[in-house]
This record gives C-alpha cells, sequence and structure tokens, in this order.
C-alpha cells in the first residue's frame, strides 16, 4: 500500500512539473503572438515609408527631368536674344 501511496506521489509531482512546464509555454506563446503582432505593425509602417519614399523618388525624376527641359528652353531664348544683338 506504501509503494502505491508513493508512486501516486512521484506520479502527481510529475503531474505538477507537467502543468507547470504548459503554464510557462502558454506564456512565452502569449509573449510571442504579441511580438508577431508587434512586427506586423512595423512591417506594414516599412512598407509605407518604402511607398512614400519610391513615390518621392520618382517625383524627383519627373521635376529633374522638367528642370531639363526648362534649362533648354532658357538657353534656346538665350541664343535668340543673342542672335537680335541685344
Amino acid at each position: 500500500m506504501t509503494s502505491e501511496l508513493e508512486r501516486i506521489k512521484i506520479l502527481e509531482g510529475k503531474i505538477s512539473h507537467v502543468v507547470d512546464y504548459v503554464n510557462k509555454l502558454t506564456g512565452e506563446n502569449e509573449k510571442l503572438k504579441q511580438q508577431i503582432k508587434e512586427l506586423r505593425a512595423e512591417k506594414r509602417s516599412i512598407e509605407d515609408q518604402v511607398k512614400k519614399s519610391e513615390k518621392l523618388d520618382q517625383e524627383m525624376k519627373k521635376y529633374e527631368s522638367e528642370k531639363e527641359i526648362l534649362k533648354e528652353k532658357i538657353e534656346g531664348i538665350i541664343s535668340q536674344i543673342d542672335k537680335i544683338g541685344l
């Protein structure tokens, strides 16, 4: 009888350890879920910043192109003014 009680106590101890371990894993799992949520939000933010950066880059290229066109037109006007001697 004593050995059965001892075995039950050992089993209770092991079950207690398993419960503690499951609780620990559950806590870690919740932390990991929160980290995933934060990382996804950060990823969205970075993706938004990349889109804004790409848009600004396109606008800059457009303005550089327009600048070159204006430069050529101004040089043409100056050339015409030089031809009439003003």
